[in-house]
Order: C-alpha cells, then structure tokens, then sequence
C-alpha cells in the first residue's frame, strides 16, 4: 500500500496524504479523519528511505564500540540510543575490534551508511587512524566521543575526571589504614592509563617511594583475569593490604580471589573497582567503587551530538566530575 493508493480511495490528491502523515495544517477536519482511517486500516507505514532521497536527510546515527560485550559501553549506548530515538533518529551501533585499521574503516563505513552524527564510545578510539579516518570520511558530521577527545572541527568529548577519582580511591584506603595498595590495568586504554597515573599521583602523595607502586596488568580482562592477577598479587606482596581494579567485573575475581586465600575483605584486604556497575553490588561483600557517571555521561553525550544535529553550536569539551561510591570491600 502506497501515498498513492490511499489517496486514490481516500479521493484526494497524494501531497494531501503526505501533508496528513507529516501533520501539517491546512486541510479539513473531514478530510484528515477519512486519511487518517485509511493509514490505520492498512497500518501504512511511511518509506523512510524514500523519504530521505527526497529530504536529502538519513535521520540515521552511528554508535561505534570497540568490544560490544563490555557492559559498560553497550549500557551507555542503549541510554543514548533511547534519547536520540525519542528524537526521531534510528541508531545502528556496530562493534569495531581494537585493531586501529577497524576502527577507521568503520568510519569509512559510517559513511557509506550516509549517517548524520556519530557516537565514539570509549577512550579507544583516540587514535592516529582514527583522526584521519573522521577528516577524510566525515569531517561535516557532527563526533561527539563517551570519555575521550580528538582535536577536530567537528568532534566534541565528554571526559570523567577518572585520574582524580583514582587518586581519592588511595586516599580513601589510607584513611582505612591501607598503606600498601596495588593497581590492576585491565587493558590498554587512554582512559586506563588515566586511573593508573591517579594511583601513582595518590601513592606518591601519602610518601609511598617508586618501589612500592605495584602495577599490575592483565592478559584477560574478565572475573577469571581478576582471580589470578590477585593470586599473583598476594603471593608476591603477601604484605598487601589494598588493591585498586580498573574496571568492577576484573575486581570481583579480586574478592573470589581474596576468600579462597583466607584474606578476610575488608578487614585484611581492601578492594575497589571502577565503573559502579552491578557485579559490584551483586558480590559479597558489595564492592566499593569509582562512579564514573554512566547515566551523566550517556546524556550529555547524547545532548552534544543533539546540537550538532540540529545546527547548533556544540559544546567542545565537558568535563564530569566521578564519586567514590564506598561498600562493604573497604
């Protein structure tokens, strides 16, 4: 059933039908009712494509993720997914890889699919390749990228002051009388190496000498990672009294860990995570942790690339501010 067939039955011309579709004024009561009727009898559903050959508009967005099984990322996505589609636009979210050659051909791909705006998630995409991918392949599309930024016209970031909230997680642990804290990286990321410099500025603040900066990274970025990286830990720093993870999955192998060694948490072990996710408050004990802001984050990100899609002015950069959130592992 097309524009055409309804106005044929309905006795009008077509652009009387497409005016009663796009609800614009001008057309009798009567004649919209009788429109009206015949689009929910046979449930017409407008041609989007079509639509946009003639509007010369997609109304589509792009939702880049590195690796779509990371919670975090997929649960921001879906946040910013719903308020852009409130707004009429359909998002198609893909999963690019880590590698850097992926991740520029997916902008290329993005072009292709003639997207309108774009959503970077994460600080993994703050690469060489990428930068050049966007100027060559969409430089007049509006970037907004989750926890990161590029230098570029068109691109904005929204950035979680994460180094700072690390560096309050060691506080915190000190004012528990842990002194002796480790660091987990649980996989390379600009982001990732912002939390590790906040342990490292926060354990330099309270004395600590570099030989007692114990950095740890992980080949496996899971509950199992977490379980041996703390089995490691522990049996070379049997001394350890606090232990600080990148990201809450990764720590909660880090309590399992902890419960199978008989180091009693918090008692004899404090654990922090980060990401405020729910392993953390699902796991005994309840995980204290950074909050990064996932919900704050997901809407200003989604505002900003808003902006640019109704041709405003965009915000460049815009900083949050996280919170330690503390349970029971301190």
């Amino acid at each position: 059933m097309t524009i055409y067939d309804i106005a044929k039955e309905a006795g009008v011309a077509a652009s009387t039908v497409s005016r009663v579709i796009n609800n614009k004024p001008g057309i009798k009561a009567e004649t919209r009712k009788k429109v009206q009727d015949l689009l929910k009898k046979y449930n017409y559903t407008p041609n989007v494509a079509a639509r946009g050959l003639v509007t010369q508009s997609t109304k589509l967005v792009g939702i880049l993720i590195v690796d779509i099984r990371v919670t975090h990322h997929i649960n921001s996505a879906f946040l910013i997914e719903k308020e852009l589609n409130a707004r009429g636009y359909c998002c198609i979210t893909m999963s690019t890889g880590p590698e850097d050659e992926q991740k520029a051909r997916y902008i290329q791909i993005l072009e292709q699919r003639r997207v309108e705006g774009v959503i970077l998630m994460g600080s993994m995409f703050m690469t060489d390749k990428v930068k050049e991918s966007i100027e060559r392949h969409l430089s007049g599309v509006p970037v907004v990228m989750v926890n990161g930024y590029l230098d570029l016209p068109n691109v904005s970031g929204v950035i979680v002051d994460e180094d700072f909230g690390v560096e309050r997680c060691v506080d915190l642990l000190f004012r528990k009388s842990k002194k002796k804290i480790a660091f987990v990286l649980d996989s390379v990321s600009p982001s990732n190496y912002k939390k590790r410099e906040g342990y490292c500025a926060g354990m330099r603040k309270h004395d600590a000498s570099e030989d007692q900066l114990w950095l740890y990274d992980l080949e496996e970025s899971s509950v199992k990672g977490g379980y041996d990286v703390t089995v490691q830990i522990i049996k070379e720093h049997p001394d350890v009294e606090g232990i600080i993870y990148t990201i809450d999955l990764v720590a909660v192998g880090g309590v399992r860990a902890a419960y199978d060694l008989g180091y009693p948490v918090p008692e004899r072990l404090g654990l922090v995570g980060v990401d405020n996710s729910i392993y953390g408050e699902i796991c005994i004990p309840k995980l204290t942790t950074l909050d990064n802001r996932l919900e704050a984050l997901s809407e200003s990100a989604a505002s900003i690339l808003r902006e640019g899609l109704e041709g405003k002015i965009q915000s460049k950069k815009m900083m949050l501010f996280s919170e330690v959130i503390e349970r029971e592992s301190t």
